[in-house]
């Protein structure tokens, strides 16, 4: 349970499925994420997530992209609120939220 396992979007891979089985190695060890413009950015720019980011991840065109958008509708996710709450009160206090609660990420209402 630590930071390592905030996916750059903000998504919690402690608490995925796939994570969990062995079926994927999270966000920040996937090597088959590379299509990810998130990951690339936030690789780039030597930034943890994108909270650290100035740009508001509403206005960013790498944070919104199809994918992203398909995703949140799919999975219900809001992973603005996610960067929000990251921001809010720390990395650290969030993965223990995440982790406690058994949630990828904070729900679309």
């Amino acid at each position: 349970m630590g930071t390592e396992l905030i996916a750059y979007c903000g998504l919690y891979c402690g608490s995925c499925r796939k994570y969990i089985n062995g079926k994927c190695p999270g966000c920040r060890e996937n090597n088959n994420a590379e299509w990810c413009k998130i990951r690339i950015c936030c690789k780039e720019n030597d930034y943890h997530t994108c909270a650290a980011c100035k740009i508001n991840p509403h206005d960013c065109k790498k944070f919104n992209n199809f994918f992203s958008k398909l995703f949140a509708l799919i999975f219900k996710s809001d992973r603005e609120a996610c960067i929000k709450r990251i921001k809010e009160i720390g990395e650290i206090e969030y993965a223990k939220e995440m982790a406690e609660k058994k949630i990828m990420t904070i729900k679309r209402k």
